[in-house]
């Protein structure tokens, strides 16, 4: 009987989509998170007269035939991109990116990494690195007798000092772009990796190339938005709760059939 499977199927799918809401409703608040979607697909069909098929000596030909559907799959979790708002925080080394881009960062390994969470913090020798201790590239060091530092809209970084009229600049930071954003593969603490998925990157200046521009002293917020991942907790529940029912019913259909005597 093919009902339990069917059901079963559309139980597992429900299932993976509350997972992802829950995800999404446990970063509303994670710097720089873009909410995620779970998409499905029905999957193969059983032919059991296809359309088209001649049924008559006359030539007579079956206008939809009969197709029985054998369940649904997941397709994708694809992330939604949409950058979130810009909050004003007066941190110095507090970055939005207003606009599309990505920070690159060095991982321990050496390999390179992207993120839209602008958090910057401090080593203790002055190097500009994420909240987990990435360093940002290209490395910028701050002189540890600087009094400030500010950062324009193109990413140009400069130290203020007590007995200077001109500040010093000490870097740029430059921003990277990909031709298919969805395509990067999530590591976790707001990090990417390229994937073949999503194309090489593309570095250049903030403001360039359609990247977007810095804003100094702001951070952006998570896309997700509370409203709508409960309205779709509340489909899920309900799909879920429905394809249960259709269970139950084909184990009583399954039960009655046993009885027959």
């Amino acid at each position: 009987m093919r009902t339990l499977q069917i059901a079963a199927a559309g139980m597992s799918a429900q299932q993976m989509r509350v997972e992802v809401i829950s995800n999404n409703l446990a970063n509303m608040n994670t710097t720089g998170y873009n909410a995620r979607r779970a998409e499905f697909a029905d999957l193969h069909y059983q032919q059991m007269a296809r359309p088209g098929t001649i049924s008559s000596a006359t030539g007579t030909v079956l206008p939809t035939g009969i197709q029985l559907g054998l369940g649904v799959r997941p397709t994708s979790v694809s992330m939604i991109v949409q950058p979130g708002v810009s909050v004003a925080t007066g941190g110095d080394l507090d970055l939005a990116i207003e606009g599309e881009g990505y920070l690159e960062v060095t991982l321990p390994d050496g390999s390179a990494a992207y993120t839209r969470d602008g958090g910057l913090k401090l080593t203790g020798d002055g190097l500009v690195v994420t909240s987990d201790g990435h360093p940002v590239v290209p490395n910028v060091t701050v002189p540890a007798d600087a009094q400030s530092v500010s950062i324009n809209a193109e990413g140009e970084i400069y130290a203020h000092f007590r007995d200077r009229v001109e500040p010093e600049l000490l870097g740029q930071f430059a921003l990277a772009g990909f031709p298919n954003p969805r395509g990067l593969e999530a590591i976790g603490s707001n990090l990417f990796r390229e994937s073949p998925a999503s194309g090489p990157s593309l570095a250049a200046a903030p403001g360039q190339d359609g990247l977007g521009t810095l804003r100094q002293g702001y951070l952006e917020e998570s896309s997700v938005d509370p409203v709508k991942e409960v309205t779709e907790l509340i489909e899920a529940q309900r799909g879920y709760e429905l394809n249960s029912k259709v269970i139950s019913a084909a184990d009583q259909m399954l039960g009655a059939m046993v009885q027959i005597r």
